[in-house]
């Protein structure tokens, strides 16, 4: 019998808990409680809240007398934060289920986040229809909307509880497994204008005995990306899309934040890094472009993204970055720059095709690049030329065999 982890504030919402703890239990399963809430439960539950609290060295009789609502979420989190994985490594749960407003989802879901991918994960929140990024992260975590507000019992909330309750008991007694795949994995990068590169690179790597997962890099898939590297998944990362450093840079919406380029160096994982689609920074329709940008060059890829064409002063900021990464490398790592453009769009006769900005970039990693553990080759390819692709490849495939892996 499958073990359901329900988490939430039994003090302010026990009555609804009770209820969604028997729908889980009419469906045959056990269900494991954690109290979250700052003030006493209505009902005993297996973790207290006091257990939550220790786990960064605060008491909750303190945490009650202070009064302070986000002092209370902020410690609570962080708790919640260590102690669920460490009760999921006893074998206690097998799937976590949560309901909340704006502060049960914020207690909770960093502690979820913190759980394997693949172990079911469902948080039922009134802000769950608008933007979840905050909450999610980079994890797989699933979120419902609840509708009404997760206070009382009525024709509504009983209809999302149980299909709630429903939808964690068919994760858990109905979950599809997959053969178990024994090739090394290789992660890529890949945005709509690198698409072919990526294609051929995935197919040359799939003949030559790996399993590939392609990102996209529209900011939270580097951001994942990243998180999969540093959690050991991968044996060699194939990163020829690393567009997001111009958003990060410029400002556009695609970012994956500054630690973008950094797990592979520090896993120490073999790498070949390119600079595919960092010619653009991405926005949404034409009309949310910023102001400051209008006399720039754009290219409408479709009605919901704008693509920027980054300037020369830009891209030897980008050059700086992309050195000052990889001057970090421990390993042997390799740097390949298809003179003939970074995009599908940036070739001879494209929209954004500009030698100028190119060139302002390759010189500018030049200058910077000062690691000789980072091999620097320049292709007269542009990057969806499939002997470019095929030669990044083998490229990785040389420095995985080289490693022992």
């Amino acid at each position: 019998m499958k073990t359901v982890a329900l988490v939430g504030t039994f003090d302010s919402k026990g009555t609804e808990y009770q209820y969604i703890k028997k729908l889980l239990e009419d469906l045959d399963l056990n269900v494991f409680t954690i109290h979250i809430g700052v003030f006493e439960p209505s009902f005993v539950p297996d973790i207290d809240v006091s257990e939550v609290a220790e786990q960064v060295n605060e008491n909750i009789e303190l945490i009650r007398k202070r009064n302070d609502r986000a002092y209370a979420t902020d410690v609570l989190s962080k708790g919640l934060e260590i102690l669920l994985p460490k009760l999921y490594a006893k074998n206690l749960f097998d799937g976590v289920l949560s309901f909340g407003g704006t502060g049960g989802t914020s207690l909770v879901a960093p502690g979820m986040r913190q759980l394997p991918i693949g172990v079911p994960k469902l948080i039922v929140s009134t802000v769950a229809s608008g933007d979840t990024s905050v909450y999610v992260g980079t994890s797989d975590i699933i979120m419902m909307p609840s509708i009404v507000d997760v206070s009382g019992l009525n024709k509504i909330s009983k209809r999302i509880f149980g299909n709630a309750v429903s939808a964690m008991a068919g994760l858990l007694n109905y979950r599809f497994e997959s053969e178990e795949d024994a090739r090394p994995l290789i992660a890529t990068t890949m945005f709509g204008v690198t698409t072919p590169a990526v294609n051929f690179a995935r197919e040359y790597l799939e003949k030559n005995g790996f399993e590939v997962l392609v990102f996209h890099a529209t900011g939270v898939g580097g951001r994942t990306m990243e998180s999969l590297i540093a959690d050991g998944y991968f044996k060699g990362v194939l990163d020829l899309t690393t567009t997001e450093w111009a958003d990060q840079l410029v400002g556009g919406i695609l970012n994956a934040g500054e630690k973008r380029l950094d797990a592979a160096v520090a896993a120490k994982v073999p790498q070949v890094v390119s600079l595919g689609a960092l010619d653009m920074v991405n926005f949404g329709p034409f009309d949310t472009v910023p102001e400051k940008f209008k006399e720039r060059l754009f290219y409408k890829h479709n009605p919901t993204v704008t693509l920027m064409r980054t300037t020369v002063e830009e891209n030897k900021k980008l050059g700086v970055i992309i050195a000052e990464k990889l001057n970090q490398s421990q390993i042997e790592t390799i740097l390949i720059i298809p003179k003939d453009g970074f995009s599908g769009i940036d070739i001879v006769d494209g929209p954004f095709y500009s030698p100028e900005a190119d060139l302002a970039l390759i010189n500018s990693i030049k200058e910077h690049l000062n690691n000789k553990n980072v091999q620097l080759i320049e292709l007269n390819n542009a990057i969806n030329d499939q002997e470019f692709a095929e030669f990044s490849a083998q490229k990785l495939i040389n420095l995985i065999n080289k490693e022992g892996i």
